[in-house]
């Protein structure tokens, strides 16, 4: 009986890179030849078949096939350099992948904005030869993924920070944390607020908006679960019904969140929010807002309003691109969770209804928000800077 020839295993990768190579016209036809053996041999041919089929020695074939097993497929194709030693991608054609990888594709003619591993590879074997690297003309993706490992390049993620673009950034982080620190004191150790002072009382509020908050309705009924359904069952199709945008105050001494909804946002919403500030707090108290620097905050409108409450209200401005030291954004995030994901209303109106129901709840149970990262580092003697009239640049 005859002997079954022996199979050598490749992944879809492999194959791929090794019927490029033998289709390819700028390598040397030595290498070919090789990348056919290869080929051959994973579909099972035997050594004097592969032989006669390519037109060359059997010793050449059991060559190709024994330094393929020995160190794979780039091993099997070209020659080492030197005696004993494996073929290896110069660190010049390394460095020159890793430029490529490291530009956007949409600079390079592409519509992509980052790049998969098919792209980069096909950018690289279309642009080698005119590089002067005519190896990498048919290198693999797999190897074009090695390269990219070894110099811990991710080309194809997008990973998000937050740029520091005031030149105030540290002095303004540092005054808003030492308003957190002084207001750290003023709770015992086991979380209870201490009286206040009688001849000066400051009310402490953190301040921000919500814009575009949207009114969705379905266009039927949900489907609740039950026997067929194991969740909420929802029809694709929905109405866009118009937004709102929710102006809120986190009381940072009661934990109390006061809240606004209109259907505009703009400066007369803002100074509305403040009316209803001074209605809330005693007069001859002082109101100190944590906010951001958005243009309503700082408005002609704005400043006139406070020209009628003088001293009564006083800010304290978070540097540009620092909303995250604002302690109500992890209200607002904790509201998207409970209430606003999925949320579907039958009107607007509806929508504002809920939105006032949801604070409701919440301050039945008030949560007091506290701050602690780099407290340690805050002299609480120091002295806040605050604004009583937000500044406006003279033009």
């Amino acid at each position: 009986m005859g002997r079954t020839a022996t199979k050598i295993t490749l992944t879809a990768d492999d194959r791929n890179y090794l019927e490029t190579q033998t289709r390819a016209r700028t390598i040397q036809a030595q290498t070919v030849a090789r990348a056919k053996i290869l080929l051959l041999k994973a579909d099972g041919e035997s050594t004097d078949s592969i032989a006669n089929k390519i037109g060359i020695n059997r010793k050449s074939v059991l060559l190709c096939i024994r330094k393929f097993k020995d160190g794979g497929i780039e091993n099997a194709l070209f020659d080492a350099p030197g005696r004993g030693r494996n073929p290896e991608i110069t660190d010049d054609e390394k460095a020159w992948i890793t430029s490529i990888a490291c530009q956007k594709p949409v600079d390079l003619g592409y519509s992509a904005e980052t790049w998969t591993r098919a792209l980069l590879t096909k950018h690289i074997n279309k642009n080698a030869e005119t590089a002067g690297h005519i190896r990498l003309s048919t290198i693999s993706q797999s190897k074009v993924r090695d390269i990219l490992e070894e110099a811990n390049i991710k080309p194809n993620k997008i990973k998000y920070y937050c740029e520091r673009r005031d030149p105030d950034f540290d002095e303004k982080m540092h005054n808003v944390l030492l308003v957190y620190k002084q207001l750290s004191l003023q709770f015992d150790e086991n979380g209870n607020l201490l009286p206040l002072a009688d001849e000066e009382i400051v009310h402490v509020l953190s301040y921000d908006e919500k814009p575009g908050i949207q009114a969705i309705a379905t266009t039927s009924d949900d489907l609740l679960p039950g026997d067929k359904h194991r969740t909420i069952s929802r029809d694709y199709e929905y109405r866009r019904l118009g937004t709102l945008s929710l102006l809120a105050g986190i009381d940072l001494q009661t934990g109390e969140a006061i809240p606004l909804v209109r259907k505009t946002h703009n400066s007369r919403d803002y100074v509305d929010f403040l009316k209803k500030l001074d209605e809330k707090y005693p007069k001859g108290d002082k109101i100190r807002l944590v906010l951001d620097n958005l243009k309503v905050h700082t408005s002609e409108e704005t400043r006139n309003y406070l020209a009628t409450v003088p001293k009564r209200f006083e800010f304290v401005f978070t540097p540009k691109h620092g909303s995250w030291l604002n302690l109500v954004e992890g209200f607002f995030s904790k509201m998207t969770r409970q209430m606003l994901r999925g949320i579907r209303v039958k009107s607007i109106e509806d929508l504002e209804s809920r939105i006032y129901k949801y604070f409701e709840e919440a301050n039945q149970e008030p949560v007091v928000y506290h701050w602690k990262y780099k407290l340690e580092e805050i002299d609480p003697e120091e002295e806040i800077q605050v604004e009583s009239l937000p500044l406006i640049k003279s033009s």
